[in-house]
């Protein structure tokens, strides 16, 4: 379970492909607005949020104008509060216009991912258990809401299917059994890191047997979780999945499980509400705010 770190060759990519989307073939509306004509705009948060995403935010511009200048109040991972100004730019108003709406969209949605996992982290803070991140991500986003999920302070789980064997009911079957499975894949990959999804006590126990390096304790409920914590008496990591949110998280963390998988943190968020307010150097071209467009 290594830390996603800021995936900086992703950024472009991700950025070029949201602008392409975007622009086509030209911004025909900044388009109406002279070229010399330029702007300073500060961001705002409305919301109370924890942020992320202010590298993407910084490569948007970076690709349309490198003279635009950024300056940051805060920084991914601060907490921030409703109305609270987040950065300020300066440069050719054209290309601040055409890409306020992907920047915005961007330091959104990534700061929705680090505000959803702060809010889990804090609930079972001082049990022990840590919470992580899933699979369940925004199609050709996952470097980025990962680490959006660091940035809350959760942590992450596999990153695909190449990294980290997850040997579910669907493999068990088709191997024969859980010890057919593990076998299997320890000859294989004897170097990577082998976690099992377990249903009941019983595949627990044979999971255990078959020395799986975590088990996955699948949809249990509160007293099976505990029984299955004291059977495995620390012997390997258990993680608890399945049917998790913020009302039920602190009573599972406080079973003794190790770990907590919860895909709420990635697929299930709410884009933090902020908005770009304009100044302009003619009082003749003043914007108060472009609102949400």
């Amino acid at each position: 379970m290594t830390p996603v770190e800021l995936p900086i060759e992703d950024i472009s990519t991700q950025i070029a492909a949201a602008l392409a989307e975007d622009l086509g073939s030209g911004d025909i509306t900044a388009d109406l607005i002279p070229e010399s004509v330029a702007a300073s705009a500060r961001v705002i948060s409305r919301d109370s949020a924890v942020i992320c995403g202010c590298a993407w935010f910084n490569a948007v511009f970076k690709q349309l104008d490198e003279s635009i200048v950024i300056t940051w109040e805060v920084q991914d991972s601060d907490a921030v509060g409703p109305k609270q100004t987040l950065c300020h730019l300066q440069g050719p108003a054209r290309a601040i216009l055409s890409g306020e709406r992907i920047a915005l969209n961007f330091l959104q949605t990534l700061s929705s991912t680090a505000t959803q996992t702060r809010r889990y982290v804090n609930a079972v803070r001082g049990t022990g258990a840590k919470i992580l991140d899933t699979r369940k991500t925004i199609p050709g986003f996952r470097t980025a809401q990962k680490y959006a999920v660091n940035c809350g302070g959760g942590k992450n789980h596999r990153m695909g299917l190449y990294d980290m064997f997850l040997i579910k009911e669907n493999h068990i079957i088709s191997t024969g059994s859980i010890a057919a499975a593990v076998k299997t894949a320890r000859q294989r990959h004897p170097q990577i890191k082998i976690e099992v999804e377990t249903e009941t006590l019983d595949e627990l126990q044979q999971a255990l047997n078959a020395s799986a390096d975590i088990i996955m304790l699948d949809n249990f409920d509160l007293t099976t979780l505990r029984k299955a914590v004291a059977l495995v008496q620390h012997r390997v990591k258990l993680e608890a999945s399945g049917g998790v949110n913020l009302d039920s998280v602190r009573s599972i963390a406080e079973t003794g499980v190790d770990y907590i998988s919860v895909g709420a943190l990635t697929k299930d968020i709410h884009a933090i509400d902020l908005s770009m307010r304009f100044e302009f150097e003619s009082p003749d071209d003043a914007l108060a705010s472009t609102g949400d467009r």
